[in-house]
C-alpha cells in the first residue's frame, strides 16, 4: 500500500475518532477571543505548489495578521487557550485534514511559509520534493523553538541558526524516508508530547 493511501486512511480515521475534542477545542478557541475558530496559514508544498494549511487559532485575530510570520519568545499575540494549544500541539490537529485532501502527509518536512522558502539555497530546496508532514524529526528536536527566539534579534536567528539546523535534518529524512523511519518519526513525536516525570 502507498505511503498516500496510507496516509489519508488514517487521517480520515483519525478525524473521526478526534471529533469530540476538536469539537470542544473549536467552542474554548471560540470563547477565549474573538474571532474564527481555524486559521489559514500559507504554506508551500511538494513541488513548490502553495496551499492553505490548516491549524486552530492560536493569535488575536486582528493581531496576527499585523506581525511576524513565525512565533517568538513572549509574542503578545498568541491568546491564553492558545499558548496551551501550542504547547501541546493541538493546534495543529486540522492538518489531518491537509492529509486527506493531498496537501500534506502524516511524517514529512514541515511547510514554510513562502517568505521564508525564497531565502532557501538550491541544495535545501530539495525538501520541497515530497510532501510536508504533520511532524518531522526536526519538529520534534525543535519542539520547543520560540524559546530559541526570545532575543530582539530573533529572526536572524531563525534564519541563521534555526532554519538552516531544520532544514539539515529534513534534507536527511528526504533521503532516507522510508516506513520504519516514519513510524520512529511518529514514535518520537508522541513521547515528546508526554510530560516527563
Amino acid at each position: 500500500m502507498s505511503k498516500r493511501l496510507i496516509d489519508a486512511a488514517v487521517a480520515g480515521l483519525a478525524l473521526l475518532g478526534l471529533s469530540p475534542l476538536l469539537a470542544l477545542i473549536g467552542v474554548a478557541v471560540r470563547l477565549d477571543s474573538p474571532g474564527p475558530i481555524l486559521y489559514q496559514a500559507r504554506r508551500v508544498g511538494r513541488g513548490g505548489v502553495e496551499f492553505s494549511m490548516y491549524k486552530f487559532r492560536t493569535m488575536h485575530d486582528r493581531r496576527a495578521e499585523h506581525g511576524p510570520r513565525i512565533t517568538h519568545g513572549g509574542d503578545r499575540r498568541v491568546t491564553r487557550v492558545g499558548r496551551l494549544l501550542r504547547r501541546t500541539k493541538l493546534d495543529e490537529l486540522p492538518q489531518l485534514w491537509n492529509v486527506v485532501r493531498g496537501d500534506m502527509s502524516l511524517v514529512g518536512p514541515r511547510p514554510e511559509d513562502p517568505h521564508y522558502v525564497a531565502l532557501y539555497t538550491p541544495e535545501q530546496r530539495r525538501v520541497l520534493d515530497v510532501r510536508p508532514g504533520v511532524t518531522s524529526l526536526a519538529s520534534v528536536r525543535y519542539r520547543d523553538e520560540d524559546r530559541l527566539l526570545q532575543a530582539s534579534d530573533w529572526e536572524q536567528t531563525y534564519l541563521n541558526v534555526v532554519m538552516p539546523a531544520k532544514l539539515r535534518i529534513d534534507l536527511e529524512y528526504v533521503e532516507r524516508q522510508s516506513p520504519w523511519l516514519d513510524l520512529r518519526v511518529v514514535w518520537a513525536t508522541v513521547r515528546s508530547l508526554v510530560p516527563a516525570r
